[in-house]
């Protein structure tokens, strides 16, 4: 019966109604089909319904580091790139242009040069890697013609970008209508999962959040989801062409969008229920495990929405005397969520995003000039909302800021009653916002740990973040916005 509620999961296409019905019968499951939980672990027992939707990877803390620098994250791409035997997988938005990026493909170059039998895979945007003359697709295609077979080269191409659209969107606007946007970083049997991509921002002086997993069966999930993402995108040749993988049959722009969709999501749909089941009957093997990861997906553009439903479940099952602590670098969070921290979630919440001043948009010509001010007027309309239902007592906010610096680290830790240390945490690529939902590729992990050295670098992590933030909502509620900001941010948050 676990398994049907996976299945309704990735089956149907959720809308708010058909969500709250699984989650429904989640609330009222039997105790029994909670099976597997956190063997060992008493207090975890209120996080057990996870093993219900996602699939669950059992391992120990020492397995983890978290990365707190880009300077440190840069470096660790680099080592690892060096030291891989095998494989190295990468998921990302873009790969910049600068040198630091031209040195990170000089490694991947050395690597594969050194050892005949590494493979390297590359899943990217599609609108966001060819943008300009110099871009990730003119970075990385030296290595495509050089290394031949040793190299797979991806960009993602959404089904919403056809017809008149296609041909008439300038580059940026063509961006807007969804993304593939998740950042996983894969070397052998070691994943890196972030919100950070590979630029050089990215490098040096752009928060964000990493987490490094050394684990095999880990490993192999995303390195396997990564390949079906590359069955329906674009492949790149030595010729520079993009075409159609060698198992594919159909465009992204071309032909029935519905067919296109219908047949994305089968992949990913039965990739996923393979590995749910194959995890289900491993579960008993790790008992040492003191720590567990759960992979979560979110593909909108292909009617598959799983990490929203388990990040929508958690806030709500939060059990009062918890305590949440949530960071987005962009604060456009679903309705669904506001509605659900407002009247569901019994935590004390604190909600950490960036100030205008460190928002990687401030600045910018045309509209996208205008973005961190309608940040400020959701999370201004968010907060007095709060204020009328006279629950924020329970939800602050604060802001980021750090000079010379911009801030797009994501996120949750979760704090179980009278807990000092995180016991859950979300890491990965979604912002928890309309476009998270809706239009991008996503993907995050939930993990949830019993490891108190674990728990307590995953404190620090929040510490050094929420250290560099001053509280909020006094300056939320009197900073200005401009009137065509609040003319238009209703009509158009679901693009940013």
């Amino acid at each position: 019966m676990k398994m049907m509620y996976l299945r309704r999961l990735f089956t149907q296409e959720l809308c708010p109604a058909t969500q709250s019905d699984l989650l429904g019968c989640l609330q009222h499951a039997p105790q029994q089909l909670l099976c597997g939980g956190f063997a060992g672990s008493p207090g975890l027992e209120s996080l057990s319904w996870l093993h219900n939707l996602a699939p669950c990877f059992p391992l120990r803390g020492e397995q983890i580091q978290v990365i707190h620098e880009p300077q440190h994250f840069y470096q660790t791409l680099i080592q690892r790139i060096a030291q891989a035997k095998r494989r190295i997988v990468l998921a990302s938005l873009y790969l910049g242009t600068g040198q630091l990026e031209s040195s990170f493909v000089q490694t991947l170059r050395h690597s594969l040069q050194a050892e005949s039998s590494l493979r390297l895979n590359v899943l990217l945007d599609f609108t966001r890697g060819t943008r300009g003359a110099a871009n990730s697709k003119t970075m990385l295609l030296p290595l495509v013609r050089e290394f031949g077979e040793q190299v797979q080269f991806s960009l993602y191409h959404t089904p919403d970008l056809r017809g008149m659209t296609k041909r008439l969107a300038p580059p940026r606007w063509n961006e807007l209508l969804g993304l593939q946007h998740m950042k996983v970083y894969l070397f052998d049997d070691t994943v890196i999962i972030s919100g950070a991509n590979l630029s050089n921002d990215y490098f040096t002086n752009r928060q964000d959040r990493y987490i490094l997993i050394e684990d095999k069966p880990l490993a192999d999930f995303y390195a396997q989801f990564i390949e079906r993402v590359q069955e329906f995108s674009l492949a790149v040749g030595a010729d520079a062409v993009e075409g159609l993988h060698h198992s594919w049959r159909i465009l992204p722009y071309e032909g029935t969008k519905d067919q296109f969709i219908r047949l994305a999501k089968e992949r990913i749909t039965n990739f996923v229920q393979e590995a749910y089941q194959k995890q289900l009957q491993l579960r008993d093997q790790n008992t040492q495990a003191d720590t567990w990861v759960f992979p979560l997906l979110e593909m909108g553009q292909i009617g598959i929405h799983h990490d929203s439903v388990v990040t929508k479940q958690l806030l709500s099952k939060c059990i009062a005397g918890s305590r949440l602590k949530l960071a987005t670098g962009y604060f456009n969070l679903t309705q669904e969520y506001m509605d659900t921290i407002t009247h569901k979630c019994l935590a004390q919440c604190s909600i950490l995003m960036a100030h205008p001043n460190a928002n990687g948009f401030q600045g910018a010509k045309g509209p996208a000039g205008g973005i961190p001010a309608a940040y400020t007027l959701i999370a201004k309309s968010f907060y007095e909302s709060l204020v009328r239902r006279k629950q924020n007592h329970r939800v602050n906010f604060f802001e980021y800021e750090k000079p010379g610096w911009t801030y797009h680290a994501k996120g949750l830790w979760y704090y179980l009653p009278e807990a000092r240390l995180p016991n859950l945490t979300l890491i990965g690529s979604s912002n928890f916002g309309e476009r998270s939902v809706n239009r991008d590729l996503e993907t995050q992990v939930c993990l949830v740990t019993a490891n108190k050295d674990l728990s307590q670098r995953l404190q620090n992590e929040a510490d050094r973040l929420y250290d560099m933030s001053t509280t909020a909502e006094r300056e939320i509620v009197q900073r200005s916005v401009p009137r065509w900001v609040q003319a238009v941010v209703r009509i158009f948050r679901n693009f940013f």
